[in-house]
Parts: C-alpha cells; sequence; structure tokens
C-alpha cells in the first residue's frame, strides 16, 4: 500500500483523463490515484474503469450521480483516503494545468516538521502562470492579496488547488465545519491548516492553462471566495475546525 493518494474530482474529463492517469502512474515514488467523477455525461468513469486492470491496487474510481460541487468531492475523496492508509493526500486537476511531475516535490515539503499543507504555489518567488489571459490573472492574484489582507493568513497563493495535505492535518479536521464548495473551498481548506496551527509551504511552480475540455470557472464561484472570506475571518475568531 502506498502512503501517497492522488485526489482528481472530473465532470466531463475524457479528453484529459487516461493520460492525466498515466502521468501519475509513471511517477516515481509511486502515487496511488483516486477519481471522484460527479456523474460525467460524457463517459469519463467508463474511462477510468478501462484502465483499473491495468493499474490494479493502484486505481480507484468513486461515482456520485450529481455534479455536487469540487468541495464535497474532494471531502468524499479526503474521507475515502482515511478509511486507508494514506499518510499524505494530494489535490489535483485533471487537465495538465498542474504538472504531475510536481507531486514528487510537493510530497517532499508535505513532509517537513509541523507543515499540515505544501501548496503549489503560482505566486511565490520562481512560479509562473502560463497562457491566460490578463483579466483571470489580475483577478486570480488580486483574490490572494484580499484573501491575505482579510484573515492574516501566510500564503502566496491562497486559491491553489494543487496541494498535499499530511494525515494528521485531516484527522483533526471536522469537514462539517467547511461550507464551502467552489473557489473558496480552497481558501477554506488553507484557512483550516493555519487555523490548527499548521505550517503552509508553498512550492513555486508552473501554472499552464488547460489544453483540453473547458473550464468550471463561474461568476458565482467567484462571489462564493469574495463573500466567503469576510464570512472565514469571522469564524476564526469564533469557532476551531476541530474535531
Amino acid at each position: 500500500m502506498s502512503e501517497r493518494l492522488v485526489i482528481i474530482p472530473t465532470y466531463n474529463e475524457k479528453e484529459n483523463i487516461e493520460n492525466i492517469i498515466r502521468a501519475v502512474m509513471a511517477l516515481e515514488p509511486s502515487f496511488h490515484l483516486l477519481i471522484v467523477d460527479d456523474g460525467s455525461p460524457d463517459g469519463t468513469a467508463g474511462l477510468v474503469k478501462n484502465l483499473q486492470n491495468e493499474f490494479a491496487g493502484r486505481l480507484f474510481v468513486e461515482e456520485r450521480q450529481s455534479k455536487q460541487g469540487l468541495g464535497t468531492a474532494y471531502i468524499h475523496g479526503f474521507k475515502w483516503a482515511l478509511e486507508s492508509t494514506y499518510q499524505y493526500v494530494f489535490e489535483m486537476d485533471a487537465d495538465f494545468s498542474h504538472n504531475p511531475n510536481d507531486l514528487p516535490r510537493l510530497f517532499e515539503a508535505c513532509q517537513k516538521d509541523q507543515v499540515g499543507v505544501s501548496v503549489g504555489s503560482r505566486y511565490t518567488k520562481g512560479g509562473k502562470v502560463v497562457n491566460w489571459p490578463f483579466n483571470r490573472l489580475l483577478m486570480s492574484r488580486g483574490a490572494s492579496i484580499y484573501v491575505r489582507l482579510i484573515t492574516w493568513m501566510p500564503v502566496a497563493d491562497a486559491t491553489a488547488g494543487f496541494v498535499c495535505y499530511k494525515r494528521s492535518f485531516l484527522e483533526q479536521l471536522d469537514f462539517d465545519k467547511i461550507e464551502f464548495k467552489g473557489y473558496a473551498f480552497q481558501i477554506e481548506m488553507k484557512f483550516a491548516v493555519w487555523q490548527l496551527g499548521y505550517k503552509i509551504e508553498e512550492v513555486p511552480i508552473i501554472f499552464k492553462d488547460r489544453e483540453k475540455g473547458s473550464s468550471k470557472m463561474s461568476s458565482d464561484i467567484f462571489n462564493e471566495a469574495f463573500f466567503g472570506v469576510l464570512k472565514m475571518r469571522w469564524k476564526g475568531w469564533t469557532m476551531s475546525y476541530k474535531r
């Protein structure tokens, strides 16, 4: 049994899913991979199942009946991971905007003492974004600055979705207290790490916009993040994320 599990939520990712699975499976040290599919009508889950014999004992799929949001998909995956012996649990997109070759670097950073999460950071020194339009880059960087101003959380890329969590943090976290499902979910998870006294370690990455499939970003997701950060700051004063 590997101590490392990568969770990839999917919805209509048939153009990317086989390639991303093969890229993760080829890495050393080895990683296990859990696909959490929200009822993709394009047959994404079926493509994963077709590869399970080839990667027996390393590739898993959990199917949900409908699109329920990024946050609930990851929490489903976290609970699945905790039922096993995985010590490090990764979040990653299916579209190659996160380079699978950076997974070992995230793993190495998360092993450090007192670290609860390592973050593949676009906005720390050495990080970079490729092929994004200026308005989207401005919105993303502005969101991270806004998060730091409101929460005082010491992280340059608060909205990053390429991360590694240590099991000890996930075991302490009360998942029922994580409220957000979209863009703000990534912010709230890092905020919970910080609130529970763990360090956040940022690892510079080059983030490349997807080449296949369509983005899931929407104005509703950004609105959730904007107002959610204010709510998060209040929660930080009034409650704990601990079980």
